[in-house]
């Protein structure tokens, strides 16, 4: 049986790490990381920094994977993920075959597993014998409301954690403060701003970080900019941010 650790490391700071979670990835036998390209080479390099950081088991060993590409042309956005999260449960297996001596195997999963990320489904994919066992790490979503240094909640009111995606269908009914996660279209955008504030920012956490904030109204414009030169200069972009009416 192979015990298969998903670790939480938070937003991109290496001081995001757990206890718990330090102690879990001096534990394992193989510690894998993912490579996304060209583009994005500087999330493997987290990654690395990470370990270095905190590995003081010389007998773990840590093998890079080059992580399948989701097919974009296909007309089911879901049929797509689902034949994606395929594709990554193979070459998880392929790479723990590798190391056939590896009983304790961990994996270092951006923010938090359990929020907005497919590795736990990934993981269920496996069709070898695995007990999965999970870090909890802290979540862009904590990043961002201690970066803007506010509280995610109105006294006794809900929130509503969304995407992009649900959000261009409007805004939820009953709602009045939204988390708006894996929105690469600025979707803010497509709403009328009257009354709405912003708390967005990107690569929180991290060295790189931008945080923006005001009426949506006053702010979407260079929202938007920033983003697009954000993007534009590294290649790649994760951010998120707050509604609030």
């Amino acid at each position: 049986m192979i015990r298969l650790h998903l670790i939480g490391i938070g937003t991109g700071n290496p001081d995001h790490l757990t206890l718990q979670a330090i102690k879990v990835l001096n534990a394992a036998d193989l510690v894998m990381i993912p490579r996304k390209g060209d583009s994005k080479a500087d999330l493997a390099e987290l990654r690395r920094t990470i370990c270095a950081e905190v590995l003081t088991n010389p007998k773990t060993t840590i093998a890079e994977f080059d992580l399948p590409q989701r097919d974009a042309t296909n007309p089911s956005y879901l049929a797509g993920v689902n034949d994606w999260h395929d594709a990554i449960a193979q070459v998880w297996m392929q790479t723990i075959a590798a190391h056939p001596a590896a009983r304790n195997v961990a994996l270092l999963v951006w923010g938090d597993p359990s929020l907005y990320d497919s590795t736990l489904r990934i993981a269920a994919r496996l069709t070898v014998p695995v007990a999965v066992r999970m870090v909890p790490g802290i979540t862009s979503i904590q990043a961002l409301t201690a970066a803007h240094a506010i509280p995610l909640n109105d006294l006794g009111a809900a929130v509503t954690i969304t995407t992009g995606r649900q959000l261009a269908e409007g805004w939820p009914t009953g709602a009045d403060t939204l988390v708006i996660m894996l929105d690469g279209n600025c979707t803010f955008q497509t709403l009328d701003p009257t009354g709405i504030s912003i708390w967005w920012g990107a690569y929180v956490g991290m060295a790189e970080q931008i945080i923006l904030s005001g009426p949506l109204a006053d702010i979407s414009p260079q929202i938007i900019a920033t983003r697009a030169a954000a993007r534009a200069a590294h290649g790649w972009i994760m951010d998120i941010y707050i509604l609030r009416r």
